[in-house]
């Protein structure tokens, strides 16, 4: 089983695929002043239970941190992973 994680501009949202069918998504839009706002993390039903959602916010988040942009975590699955990996918390501060 291959996964890959995408980010689909087009739709505002990232996907992890796996084996080229897409398994889960974060959404996302774009608040200005290099801020990206993580609205949802949904998983089909067919994969939940196989960590596929902290995938997704793992890779959003890295994602976000490569880009050097300030997450605002507006999903509760988003904000509670976050919460769980404080490696990640800086990315929710204010820069400035």
């Amino acid at each position: 089983m291959a996964d890959e994680l995408v980010n689909n501009a087009e739709q505002h949202r990232y996907e992890l695929r796996i084996d080229g069918e897409v398994a889960g998504v974060v959404e996302y839009r774009f608040a200005g002043e290099g801020r990206i706002v993580l609205t949802h993390t949904e998983v089909d039903e067919r994969y939940e239970g196989h960590g596929l959602g902290s995938r997704l916010a793992r890779g959003a988040l890295d994602d976000a941190r490569a880009h050097g942009w300030q997450v605002v975590p507006r999903c509760p699955f988003i904000a509670e992973y976050i919460q769980h990996h404080p490696e990640y918390a800086d990315l929710t501060k204010s820069k400035g």
